[in-house]
């Protein structure tokens, strides 16, 4: 943490911070776990990397407004309890919020563990924001990345993705979106959902996007079998492969980066197994 970051939320939180601890997961941010002296606890989120920092504005402020329209909600999501945006107060782009129970499930994949996953999208997906829709969805798929990445044991795959991509996307009906749902940034208690973080990228698109992400997500971590059965205890969403492709070309040049919280937490993937469960998706898609 940053010298000024403790200083900063026990001001705006209003407790003595008596202990801090980085979590484990974070890509775009450090995140820190405060313990105040009477036993409470929040969770600190720092802005510091590039280029998540240089849009640390929008990205905070986002994050915040949604966590307020989710409080009146059967979503579990941490309460915004202070922000200092461009980081002047506390030496980087801060989000103070509160702490949810629970730890991130990586291990399991079996139906019954799939269904309460689908299910709390579902419950995502049903938010009405009224008059506070968020942005319109942004493809993370953009050109820069449509580059046959060196890995890749079938070109022609990634060659006929990037010419999918060219077109323009199919209609949709919107929905409110978490944009960036997967078991990374979900936490579970005794086999149930009891939070889920990380709301800097909500948006609005359709529903199809928010399922392949998490799908990309669980055919890297466990296989494409556990996303084709994810996608099933979704239900239909009137899916186009337009929106399950945006979404595996967006995870290029690789899947190192999402890797490297795993080994953190203990579950190892090795990359090349990564990268072949990524194109077999892929494939699986572009061919059926």
């Amino acid at each position: 943490m940053t010298t000024a970051a403790t200083p900063w939320a026990e001001a705006a939180w209003g407790r003595p911070v008596a202990h801090s601890e980085r979590l484990s997961g974070g890509w775009t941010s450090d995140i820190n776990r405060l313990t105040s002296a009477d036993g409470e606890r929040a969770v600190l989120r720092l802005m510091v990397r590039d280029p998540w920092r240089t849009h640390a504005e929008g990205l905070l402020t986002r994050e915040s407004q949604v966590q307020e329209q989710l409080a009146g909600t059967d979503v579990p999501a941490p309460r915004s309890i202070a922000l200092d945006v461009d980081g002047s107060a506390a030496g980087a782009p801060a989000h103070l919020m509160t702490w949810l129970p629970g730890r991130l499930e990586l291990t399991r994949d079996d139906d019954a563990f799939l269904g309460r996953l689908a299910a709390l999208l579902r419950s995502i997906h049903g938010i009405d924001p009224g008059e506070q829709r968020p942005r319109t969805y942004q493809s993370w798929a953009h050109e820069a990345k449509r580059v046959v990445p060196e890995w890749a044991e079938r070109p022609d795959l990634w060659a006929a993705a990037f010419r999918l991509l060219e077109a323009e996307p199919p209609s949709y009906d919107g929905t409110f979106l978490h944009r960036d749902f997967h078991l990374g940034n979900v936490l579970w208690t005794d086999g149930e959902p009891s939070g889920v973080v990380d709301w800097v990228e909500t948006s609005w698109g359709p529903a199809a996007l928010d399922v392949a992400h998490c799908a990309t997500y669980l055919a890297m971590l466990h296989g494409p079998d556990a996303a084709y059965r994810f996608r099933e205890a979704y239900g239909d969403t009137g899916t186009d492969r337009y929106w399950a492709v945006m979404d595996i070309v967006g995870y290029l040049p690789g899947p190192a980066k999402i890797i490297e919280p795993w080994r953190d937490l203990g579950h190892v993937v090795p990359e090349a197994v990564a990268q072949q469960r990524l194109e077999e998706l892929l494939r699986v898609t572009i061919e059926d």
